[in-house]
């Protein structure tokens, strides 16, 4: 009891503390060290949780089946997959972006930087990329109605930079997000980068897990599915202290039902940013700011079972600083720190170097001052940003099983409800790459959309085809190809339909 009361007591000095704290200053030599174990501890998370990504859906991974880490493991990894990186590479593009357009550079920059990159995409990222080059601008890129996976896990793995580059500044992150994260998220989606961002951001202030986590939330409103499913878990955490595999239950029982991403919606597979993000809080309770704890936790959660103990260990890495992280997890870092990211020209030691320099940046033009070796950073308090829900009124209630390839001009299909998405695939039967179907699409005899569908993988449509908040009834879809060819093909999996009502007992954003 006494110790619960100490607990109880020390938790209301730290929450008080933070709120009235209106400066924090740091040397130099601290603000360094703890940026560089912010992109350390995500290199090294990314790569512990690598061999198990999406291999456990809708599962934990048991207790008895051993986590790979050795002396070595992360030098390997990091030069024969360099592809697992995505959660790097990804952020060093904006950050580039950034080194050479300046804190204020525009959107289309970075739209623009992330579309031409070179590496493949897949889910919200892939989307906003085909929008981008289609003529689709940010934010509308992002939006669930261009996007059907505006709330998948993109901008969430992709957002520890704009907490890196805001020490302490939380809502200064929010609008790096805000500007950054609608490129290729909308809603929920785009609360997990908020979030994350803002626990790098209080990171830097505190070194109290629970804390970092409650004030962040604060970032997201109330009112969203999003903050309902974090505040959920601070709750089971509480009535199930030590026991993480219930929390994980209660979070598979209840938030688990997808609405948008072709490959969830039926299905175990979830890289929904909302579960997700429920992992990682899971991981950071329960660890209890043990390094490896945390990541073990988190990676045994299962689903983007990388990416999650990445944020996770990101997060610590920051709250602890470089110098202070387990001499165990840094097996090999320093063989590894000069390799550069794929796609990039950045290593880990150049990132140090450009994310301390855009904190500073970043510090001074939001009130912050640089006094020789001392820098004081104006603390702030964090703000809930908009309120925006994407697939509002709309349940999955049922998929509908399409066999056709474009070797046939056209296909059709009927269905009764408010909305559809077509799965499927531009192929490649040859080496002509860089074809593109041109398709037209008619929806109750009348043409919607033109749709360009390329076979290359960097370049393709994610999904073929979808259309939602159209009026409740029945509904017949045309997919027509205007230019076949026996070389290349098209393939249609299935078709989800949606309708304006739960389905036995679903409970999804609405909730």
């Amino acid at each position: 009891m006494k110790k619960r009361f100490l607990v109880f007591f020390l938790a209301i000095i730290a929450t008080t503390s933070f709120a009235q704290q209106k400066s924090i200053s740091f040397t130099k030599e601290k603000l360094l060290d703890k940026i560089k174990g912010g992109w350390a501890g995500q290199t090294i998370g990314v790569t512990f949780g690598g061999p198990y990504e999406f291999r456990f859906s809708g599962s934990f991974i048991g207790d008895y089946q051993p986590l790979l880490w050795y002396d070595g493991y992360l030098k390997k990894t990091m030069t024969e997959n360099p592809g697992l990186y995505d959660d790097l590479y990804m952020d060093l593009t904006f950050v580039d972006v950034f080194e050479k357009h300046g804190l204020n550079a525009p959107l289309d920059s970075f739209s623009n930087a992330y579309a031409k990159a070179g590496y493949m995409l897949w889910h919200a990222n892939q989307a906003g990329r085909y929008n981008i080059l289609n003529g689709i601008k940010a934010p509308a890129s992002g939006h669930w109605l261009n996007n059907p996976h505006a709330d998948c896990i993109d901008y969430q793995i992709e957002s520890d930079f704009a907490g890196l580059m805001s020490p302490g500044m939380p809502n200064t992150a929010s609008v790096i997000s805000d500007k950054i994260g609608h490129i290729m998220n909308y809603g929920d989606g785009w609360y997990g980068g908020v979030f994350v961002g803002a626990m790098y951001s209080i990171a830097f202030t505190s070194g109290d897990i629970n804390l970092i986590v409650s004030e962040a939330l604060k970032t997201i409103p109330e009112q969203s599915k999003f903050y309902k499913t974090i505040a959920d878990v601070i709750r089971w955490h509480k009535q199930y202290p030590n026991d993480w595999k219930q929390t994980w239950l209660e979070v598979q029982k209840k938030w688990t039902n997808d609405i948008g991403c072709s490959e969830g919606v039926f299905a175990p597979f979830n890289i929904d940013a909302t579960v997700n993000a429920a992992y990682v809080v899971i991981g950071l309770l329960y660890g209890e700011g043990d390094f490896t704890k945390s990541l073990e936790i988190t990676t045994r959660c299962g689903q983007d079972a990388d990416c999650n103990p990445s944020t996770v260990g990101g997060i610590l890495g920051t709250v602890l600083g470089y110098d202070k992280m387990p001499s165990y997890w840094k097996l090999g870092l320093k063989e590894a720190e000069d390799i550069d990211f794929k796609y990039t020209t950045m290593s880990l030691n150049n990132t140090y170097k450009v994310s301390f320099k855009h904190a500073v940046e970043n510090i001074q033009r939001n009130g912050g001052k640089v006094n020789g070796e001392m820098i004081e950073i104006p603390v702030q308090i964090p703000q809930a940003v908009k309120f925006e829900q994407g697939f509002e009124g709309h349940y999955p209630l049922s998929k509908i099983p399409l066999k056709w390839s474009a070797t046939e001009d056209e296909f059709n299909f009927d269905f009764e409800g408010i909305g559809f998405m077509v799965r499927g695939e531009a192929q490649r039967w040859d080496n002509a790459s860089g074809y593109i179907f041109n398709a037209d699409l008619y929806i109750d005899g009348k043409k919607v959309e033109q749709i360009k569908l390329p076979v290359s993988f960097t370049t393709r449509r994610f999904d073929i085809c979808w259309k939602y908040e159209l009026p409740k009834g029945k509904h017949v879809v045309k997919l027509k190809i205007l230019n076949p060819v026996k070389e290349n093909g098209l393939r249609a999996n299935e078709a989800i339909i949606y309708t304006d009502k739960p389905v036995n007992g679903f409970m999804g954003s609405q909730n």
